[in-house]
């Protein structure tokens, strides 16, 4: 395992180049986002994903939630109505992820199965650039163990881990993330959204901006 300590307000170039090696290697890289550190991989690679669920010592009865750049990359990975678009332009990027029907393009080992998949725009100039080098979605799953709260600096997340079967094979350390919950989870599938989850962002500022 490489860490990787990265000024994410200096040229991170060269750190970007090295993660898409390994996630072209089928690799997993422990990586800040715009709420939590989490686990990247390639999210159509079913390999790459069964190491996140190892990582995490993960059930893999329980879904991943992945990341898009745009919504052009969410149309590839889910069925999703212009109505729908609508509503999401107006809270992504940002701290929501939405359960929409999958297309076929994504693993079922990323859905558990099931016939939905929890995507989200994340809004973090770091992950943007990499989405935007690399081509591909990513898991977006908190570095933690399965079941244990978030924790927000490298080394704690490290020694968390360190009873896991696989580690991380890179990881970006940016330094201690400030608090912040996970992201607000929203269903999508039925006649109109539904909040399963309450994260970063607030229900009565989601329902104003979503109309509802």
């Amino acid at each position: 395992m490489k860490i990787i300590q990265v000024d994410p307000t200096k040229d991170y170039a060269p750190v970007i180049v090295e993660v898409i090696n390994v996630l072209e290697a089928g690799g997993v890289v422990l990586y800040p986002t715009d709420t939590l550190y989490g686990l990247a991989a390639n999210a159509l690679n079913v390999e790459a994903v069964e190491r996140v669920f190892k990582i995490k010592q993960r059930s893999f009865l329980k879904p991943l939630p992945i990341s898009a750049r745009n919504m052009k990359w969410v149309k590839e990975l889910a069925k999703i109505t212009p109505k729908q678009e609508y509503m999401l332009e107006k809270i992504w990027p940002g701290v929501v992820t939405a359960v929409l029907p999958k297309n076929s393009i994504v693993p079922d080992v990323v859905t558990a199965g099931h016939p939905n998949v929890a995507i989200r725009i994340p809004d973090y100039k770091m992950v943007d650039t990499l989405l935007g080098k690399y081509g591909y979605p990513l898991t977006m799953t908190s570095a933690n163990v399965s079941g244990n709260k978030p924790i927000q600096r490298v080394e704690e997340i490290i020694e968390s881990l360190s009873h896991s079967l696989v580690m991380p094979d890179l990881v970006i350390d940016v330094g201690t993330l400030p608090p912040s919950e996970p992201p607000t989870l929203i269903d999508f599938t039925g006649a109109q959204p539904k909040i399963l989850h309450v994260g970063a962002a607030k229900p009565q500022q989601l329902m104003e901006l979503l109309g509802i």
